[in-house]
């Protein structure tokens, strides 16, 4: 794999304003390769039939959505599957915490992506008060233990945590607001993480401490630079899964048939979606 990128020690508006043209030819450049790469991974885990688990945690804002979309949207969904569940349902609630979770577990040949994971148990559920101090501190005991069984079945586990300076979550919640494509994306529970930015810090601090181990590690993605994080972590996770290329045993397409003679167009009316470039 080619070496990724080394973080750069300077904010996100001085790399903006540095020689921008080249940094988005870059920038391009890169994930397209990245791309062609997750391509040939697909083929590997379809033939081998691996199974892999990639969870995606962090700072509200600090790009999660982005970063899965870059690495999904030149590939099966039938292969890789985002799992981003809602609220549980009273059904669910009363149910074991993991059990939910459990059921989206990937089969042979498939790539499961957690949009936040069993994880909302230390960060949201705690700090929100959606579970008691008790339960959460029992799920930052257990959580290692349930990983290592994941893992022992023969499952690839990756863990990622996003993170974002308050500066650059400020601006981008603040670019939210102005833009009406990216409104939907503030939520209620968004505004509350940011005006409780130290309880989620003192939560996440302790997520990672109690549940970073040998077998699960946590990656941290600085993510200020949403460019370079997504750049940097599509190469980690590349780099992380012993894949192979898979030669592409291109089909023989044959000749088409020939229109037959006796062929005739139908006539009736057929609503068309009009033409709105001209």
């Amino acid at each position: 794999m080619d070496e990724v990128y080394e973080p750069q020690q300077e904010t996100p508006t001085e790399r903006k304003g540095k020689n921008k043209n080249r940094k988005s030819w870059s920038y391009n450049k890169e994930i397209k390769r990245l791309q062609v790469e997750l391509a040939h991974l697909q083929a590997w885990v379809k033939k081998s039939g691996a199974r892999i688990v990639i969870i995606f945690e962090g700072r509200d804002a600090a790009g999660k959505g982005g970063m899965i979309k870059r690495i999904t949207e030149k590939v099966s969904p039938r292969v890789f599957r985002v799992v981003a569940l809602p609220a549980p349902t009273d059904r669910e609630k009363s149910q074991i915490f993991m059990q939910r979770y459990i059921a989206h577990l990937p089969a042979a040949g498939e790539v499961v992506i957690f949009d936040r994971s069993w994880y909302n148990r230390a960060g949201v559920d705690r700090v929100m008060g959606f579970t008691s101090e008790k339960k959460a501190q029992r799920f930052l005991e257990l959580a290692p233990r349930f990983e290592a069984a994941i893992v022992e079945s023969g499952v690839i586990l990756l863990k990622y945590f996003l993170t974002v300076s308050e500066e650059e979550q400020d601006r981008r919640f603040k670019r939210r607001i102005d833009d009406p494509v990216r409104q939907w994306k503030l939520s209620p529970m968004d505004v509350e993480s940011y005006q409780r930015w130290w309880d989620y810090t003192r939560a996440y601090d302790e997520m990672l401490r109690m549940t970073d181990s040998n077998h699960a590690p946590w990656w941290i993605v600085p993510s200020d630079d949403k460019e370079r994080a997504r750049v940097n972590c599509v190469s980690h996770i590349l780099q992380s899964i012993p894949y192979q290329r898979v030669k592409f045993d291109a089909p023989d397409l044959g000749k088409r048939q020939k229109r037959p003679s006796h062929y005739i167009e139908d006539q009736s009316f057929r609503h068309v979606v009009p033409d709105t470039t001209s």
